[in-house]
């Protein structure tokens, strides 16, 4: 499993105020992004999977939205979490 309950707290820890902080929006767009990076890469190797495709778009679309959120409510942290993870915006 790619995805274990250490790495979701480490990204929390890194990215959220703290580990236990799991809904901050900069958490949550780190996690998509982590997540983002493990399906672009399952498809290269598979390019005839579906499934993933779909999943692949529908997390592009949820972090989409979460960075339009943030963007609104307050530019320095957008900012600041586009920088840090190396987003093209």
């Amino acid at each position: 499993m790619y995805l274990t309950k250490e790495k979701k707290q480490e990204i929390f820890a890194q990215y959220g105020s703290n580990a236990a902080n799991s809904g901050s929006a900069e958490s949550q767009i780190a996690l998509f992004t982590y997540r983002i990076q493990h399906l672009t890469e399952l498809m290269k190797r598979n390019k005839k999977d579906q499934v993933s495709e779909r999943a692949l778009v529908g997390l592009v679309g949820k972090r989409r939205r979460m960075l339009d959120y943030l963007k609104e409510t307050d530019i320095q942290r957008y900012r600041a979490i586009i920088k840090e993870l190396n987003l093209r915006k």
